[in-house]
C-alpha cells in the first residue's frame, strides 16, 4: 500500500507547532553572579585553578594590608612619637599625620608658598581640559582641542614660570617638585609623543630614502638605549648645542629627554597600526583620488590608531611610571619628594617610609588605572561601532 502525495504533507505538518513558543529566560545557572562566575572565573579547571590560587593571594595580602592603612593606622599627632611602632601596647599601622603635615610639599615641592595658587589654577585648567577632550559628548570638542593643545600649554608656561610685565613674579624650576613636576612631565610627553610618534612612524614608511634613514636611525638609537641615558644626553649634551646664555634649564632637558624617548616607542606603536590596515584600504583611497595626506587623514590614520588603542595607552601608562626616573638628574618629581620627607628625623620612624611609598603607590595606581579603563571602554565603544 502507498500513500499519496496528500498523505506524506500531511505527516510532515503533523509534528510541526502550530503556535511559537513565549521566549524563555535563560537557565538560573547562566545569569546574574552565578552565570558571571561560571563564565569568567569557573568555565575550566585551569580557569578554577587560577582563581582559587588568585583568592588565596588576595586572602594573604589584604586583611594585611587593610589593617595598616586603615584600622591599626595613626590618624593624629604632632611627629615621630605618635607612629612608634608600639604604642598603648598595639602595632601601629600607617602613620597618616606624616601624610597629611607633608602633603603641600608632596604637590608642589619648594614652590614659593604665596606663588602656589598659580599651581592649582593651572591643574584646574588641565582637568577641564582633559575631560573636554575625553568626554564624548562634549559640546564644541574642536575647541576643546585647541584649548587642550595651545591654550593650556602657553597660559601653563606663563602661569608657572611668572611675567613680571603682568604682575606675576618668576618662579625658577630648580623650586618645582612634587606632584606638579610628575604631571608637568607626563603631559608633555603624552601631548607630544602621539604626533612626533605619528610622523616618525610614516617616515619610516616613507619612499624616500633620506626620510626613512633619518626616522629609523633616530627610533632605533633611542629605543636601544634606556631612559635613564637619554636623561643624561638631555641633561649633559644638550647645553653644548646651544650658547650658554640660551642654555635650556634642567627641567627643558628632562621634557625633551623624555619626549623624545615617548615619540620612539609611539612611533613603533603607530607602525604596527599602519602594518595591519589591508592593503586594499590604500588602493581604494587612491582609485576615488586621494592625495597622500588626504588618504592618511581621512582612512588609514584613523583605522590605525582604533587598532591599536591598548598598545598607544600602555605606552603612555609607562611613561607616566616612568617620570620618576628625573630625580636621576636632580628633580624632584612626586616620588623624590617622598623619599626626601621620609628621612626628616622629625618623623623617623619604622612606618614612615612604609606609608610614604604606599600613598606613592596609591598615586600612581590611581592614574594609571583611570587611563586603562578610559582606552577599555573607548575600544568597547569602537568595537560596538564596528558589529554594528
Amino acid at each position: 500500500m502507498t500513500m499519496s502525495e496528500g498523505d506524506l504533507a500531511v505527516m510532515e505538518l503533523r509534528f510541526v507547532r502550530a503556535a511559537m513558543l513565549e521566549s524563555q529566560p535563560p537557565p538560573a545557572g547562566m545569569r546574574g553572579a552565578v552565570g558571571w562566575l561560571r563564565e569568567n572565573l569557573l568555565s575550566t579547571p585551569f580557569n578554577i585553578t587560577l582563581t582559587i590560587l588568585i583568592g588565596l593571594l588576595f586572602a594573604w595580602i589584604v586583611p594585611d594590608l587593610i589593617r595598616f592603612l586603615l584600622i591599626d593606622a595613626v590618624w593624629s599627632g604632632a611627629d615621630r612619637d605618635a607612629c612608634r611602632e608600639l604604642v598603648q601596647n598595639r602595632t601601629v599601622g600607617a602613620c597618616w599625620p606624616f601624610v597629611f603635615e607633608r602633603w603641600p610639599y608632596f604637590v608642589y615641592g619648594s614652590y614659593p608658598l604665596s606663588e602656589r595658587w598659580r599651581v592649582d589654577v593651572f591643574f584646574v585648567m588641565l582637568a577641564i581640559g582633559v575631560v573636554w577632550m575625553l568626554w564624548l559628548h562634549a559640546p564644541r570638542r574642536g575647541l576643546g582641542a585647541i584649548y587642550f593643545f595651545a591654550v593650556v600649554p602657553i597660559t601653563a608656561f606663563i602661569l608657572l614660570t611668572g611675567w613680571r610685565a603682568i604682575g606675576l613674579e618668576p618662579v625658577d624650576t630648580v623650586l618645582w617638585g612634587g606632584i606638579l613636576v610628575t604631571i608637568v612631565v607626563a603631559w608633555v610627553g603624552i601631548v607630544v609623543s602621539l604626533p612626533l610618534g605619528i610622523l616618525l612612524a610614516l617616515g619610516r614608511r616613507s619612499p624616500m630614502p633620506a626620510v626613512r634613514l633619518f626616522s629609523i636611525t633616530f627610533i632605533e638609537f633611542v629605543r636601544g638605549v634606556p631612559l635613564v641615558t637619554v636623561l643624561f644626553m638631555a641633561s649633559v649634551m644638550l647645553p653644548l648645542f646651544v650658547p650658554e646664555q640660551y642654555s635650556p634649564d634642567k627641567l627643558l632637558r628632562a621634557l625633551v629627554g623624555i619626549a623624545l624617548f615617548a615619540s620612539a616607542y609611539m612611533a613603533e606603536v603607530v607602525r604596527a597600526g599602519l602594518q595591519a590596515i589591508p592593503k586594499g584600504q590604500f588602493e581604494g583611497a587612491m582609485a576615488v583620488g586621494l592625495g597622500y595626506s588626504q588618504m592618511m587623514r581621512l582612512i588609514i590614520l584613523p583605522q590605525a590608531l582604533k587598532i591599536t588603542i591598548p598598545n598607544i595607552v600602555n605606552t603612555y601608562i609607562g611613561l607616566f611610571k616612568d617620570t620618576t626616573l628625573v630625580f636621576i638628574v636632580g628633580i624632584f618629581d612626586f616620588l623624590h619628594t617622598v623619599e626626601v620627607s621620609r628621612i626628616d628625623p622629625k618623623w623617623a620612624s619604622p612606618v614612615t617610609s612604609t606609608t610614604g611609598y604606599a600613598v606613592a603607590a596609591i598615586f600612581y595606581l590611581i592614574f594609571c588605572y583611570a587611563m586603562s579603563r578610559y582606552a577599555r571602554a573607548t575600544e568597547a565603544r569602537l568595537g560596538l561601532s564596528d558589529r554594528r
